[in-house]
């Protein structure tokens, strides 16, 4: 794992971007894993901004994301299809149908993942997959369990994934209850993993995840086992490990 300490939130965003850029420049047609949450968009708007710029073209890229709630429309506000179109898609120049994010409205959960290991089989794989971190060590919605769930699958979101996300909602009662989410395998399967944490409140499951045993009660723990694994966080998020 290569470790990229940056001084603040905005440092980590652009460091992030610039790993992003690289891989689109080198590889134009490449696959890009995406992420949602508070995190990324730092980074997803500088890429907007060097694509309005005329430095990245991103019509030959095709991206899959994580994760979506289940009983979502892409249409509701709440939706990270929707996130994605806001905080990404719209400022860039790339063909919305080579978009991907798990279908929220399928009501039949195996239709809904098989359908979507298969298109990211389809695509190829993953050339560069961006996450993040939950407080309890979650990547995509995999929660801490007894196992590491393989590919894409229906989740019961925990109460703490649930807390954590009913800022965003108008109550904790409109927060949905399951969501789709890429599996360990999926994740792990990415040919390049760019993991951005920022914030002193995750820096005790940062610590977790790098420097303790590989757990899937730490979901994120599985990272240390990825051969390419580019960790960029500040200096808060960084604050109780072994540099």
């Amino acid at each position: 794992m290569k470790i990229y300490k940056t001084k603040n939130y905005e440092e980590m965003s652009k460091k992030a971007a610039q790993i992003m850029a690289a891989q689109v420049t080198l590889k134009p047609d490449c696959v890009l894993g995406l992420a949602t949450g508070s995190t990324p968009v730092g980074a997803y708007g500088h890429l907007i901004q060097w694509c309005k710029d005329g430095l990245l073209d991103f019509s030959q890229v095709k991206t899959v994301n994580l994760d979506e709630y289940k009983g979502l429309t892409p249409d509701n506000d709440q939706s990270y299809r929707y996130f994605m179109n806001k905080n990404l898609f719209s400022g860039i120049n790339i063909s919305m149908e080579n978009t991907h994010v798990p279908n929220g409205a399928e009501t039949d959960s195996q239709k809904a993942c098989s359908q979507y290991n298969a298109i990211i089989a389809g695509m190829g794989g993953i050339d560069l997959q961006l996450l993040g971190i939950g407080h309890d060590g979650h990547i995509g919605f995999n929660e801490p369990g007894d196992s590491f769930e393989l590919e894409t699958h229906c989740v019961d979101l925990t109460p703490l994934t649930i807390e954590a996300n009913k800022r965003f909602f108008e109550k904790a009662e409109d927060v949905p209850r399951q969501a789709y989410t890429m599996g360990i395998r999926n994740i792990m399967l990415a040919r390049k993993i760019l993991f951005v944490i920022s914030g002193e409140d995750k820096a005790e499951i940062l610590k977790k995840s790098v420097e303790g045993p590989v757990t899937p009660q730490v979901p994120a723990s599985v990272l240390q086992l990825h051969p390419d694994v580019m960790l960029v966080a500040d200096e808060a998020a960084l604050s109780l490990m072994k540099l």
